[in-house]
């Protein structure tokens, strides 16, 4: 929301007839107009609105579960699932995902020039990257306020050496009851993950 309300204020100051004083002497630097300006837009309104639904659950914690695991795949089902919505700015939001007691996984959907990107950010416990981190991809323009389609980027099909046309889809409810991670191959579900919105921790 701080982009936004930077934009909109420099523009109710030129509209005002504050035109004689520069943006630097406001308070507001050209830097700063520049980036919200294109980051507002860089992003449809749906996926505006989906980053912002994800910002409304800032600062709680929810429980969640392995819904499915394609066959053959090792099952995450005994573990305890724990998402965190720990950053939420006008241009990100960061949800680490834990698993038991592995805090390697951050999803992180950011809102850059080519619109809003999801990627996974992997790290060691002494927080260095591994080697396989930042995959996923950006928003296909097929999603909604309360879900979007992320095929894997050109960084992703490189990393991953990706044979599979990897994509996620974020899914929220649109009563917000609830989060469902998923990840799919050839469009076919390879693993999905639901998280309660209703009970934070």
């Amino acid at each position: 929301m701080i982009l936004r309300i930077i934009l909109f204020a420099v523009i109710a100051l030129i509209i005002g007839g504050c035109g004689q004083r520069s943006g630097q002497e406001r308070g507001v630097s050209d830097d700063m107009v520049e980036r919200a300006v294109a980051l507002e837009a860089a992003l449809s309104d749906t996926e505006r609105a989906f980053l912002d639904n994800l910002a409304s659950l800032c600062g709680k914690s929810f429980r969640g579960r392995e819904v499915y695991m394609a066959p053959g795949r090792e099952s995450w089902a005994h573990m305890d699932f724990v998402m965190h919505v720990t950053v939420c700015e006008d241009d990100r939001v960061y949800i680490p995902f834990h698993l038991d007691e592995d805090r390697s996984r951050t999803w992180m959907f950011l809102a850059e020039k080519d619109g809003l990107r999801f990627r996974h950010d992997h790290r060691h416990e002494d927080g260095t990257p591994e080697d396989l981190t930042l995959y996923g991809g950006y928003a296909d323009g097929t999603g909604t306020e309360f879900s979007q389609n992320f095929p894997a980027d050109e960084y992703t099909i490189e990393l991953l050496e990706d044979v599979f046309n990897r994509e996620w889809q974020i899914i929220l409810a649109e009563d917000m009851s609830t989060m469902t991670y998923q990840l799919t191959y050839h469009g076919d579900p390879v693993f999905t993950a639901e998280f309660d919105l209703t009970d934070p921790i």
